[in-house]
C-alpha cells in the first residue's frame, strides 16, 4: 500500500513540474494558467486557487529563469586544429608568397550534433585573434 501512495505522489509531482515548465515556456498569466487547468479534470478546484496565487507571484521569475537557461544553452568548442600555410598564387595575382593560418573548429551543439567550421586568416589577423583569446583567458581566471 505504501508503494501505491508513493507512485501517486510521484505522478502528481511530475504533473506539477510539467505544468510549471509549460506555463513558464508560454509565459502564461495566473488567469491563463487557471483557465487551462479548468479544461482538465486532473486538478481539484481548490488547487486552482493555490496555483493562481503562486503563479501570479512567481510565474514571471520562472519565465525569466527559463529564458536565461535557453540563452546559456550554447555550442561548445571541443577541438581546434591549425596549420600555417603559404599562398603562392590566386586568381588575381600570379605570385603572392603571403603566409596564412588555417583553423578548423569542431563544435558540439546543445542537441549533441557535431559540426566543423574552417576559416583562414592572415598573420596579423591571427595575432589579433590570439591576443583576444589571451584576454578572454585572463578574464575567465578571475571568475
Amino acid at each position: 500500500m505504501v508503494s501505491t501512495k508513493l507512485w501517486t505522489t510521484s505522478v502528481g509531482f511530475h504533473q506539477i513540474c510539467w505544468l510549471k515548465q509549460s506555463a513558464g515556456k508560454n509565459n502564461l498569466s495566473g488567469d491563463d494558467l487557471v483557465s487551462s487547468l479548468e479544461g482538465s479534470n486532473k486538478w481539484p478546484k481548490a488547487s486552482h486557487q493555490v496555483f493562481h496565487r503562486l503563479w501570479s507571484e512567481h510565474g514571471a521569475l520562472v519565465h525569466a529563469q527559463q529564458e536565461v537557461q535557453a540563452m546559456l544553452s550554447i555550442s561548445q568548442l571541443v577541438d581546434m586544429q591549425w596549420k600555417l600555410g603559404m599562398a603562392v598564387s590566386s586568381d588575381t595575382c600570379r605570385s603572392l608568397s603571403s603566409p596564412y593560418v588555417s583553423l578548423l573548429l569542431k563544435i558540439v551543439e546543445p542537441s549533441g550534433q557535431i559540426y566543423q567550421r574552417s576559416f583562414e586568416m592572415t598573420i596579423p589577423q591571427f595575432q589579433n585573434f590570439h591576443k583576444q583569446f589571451k584576454e578572454m583567458a585572463a578574464v575567465m581566471e578571475t571568475v
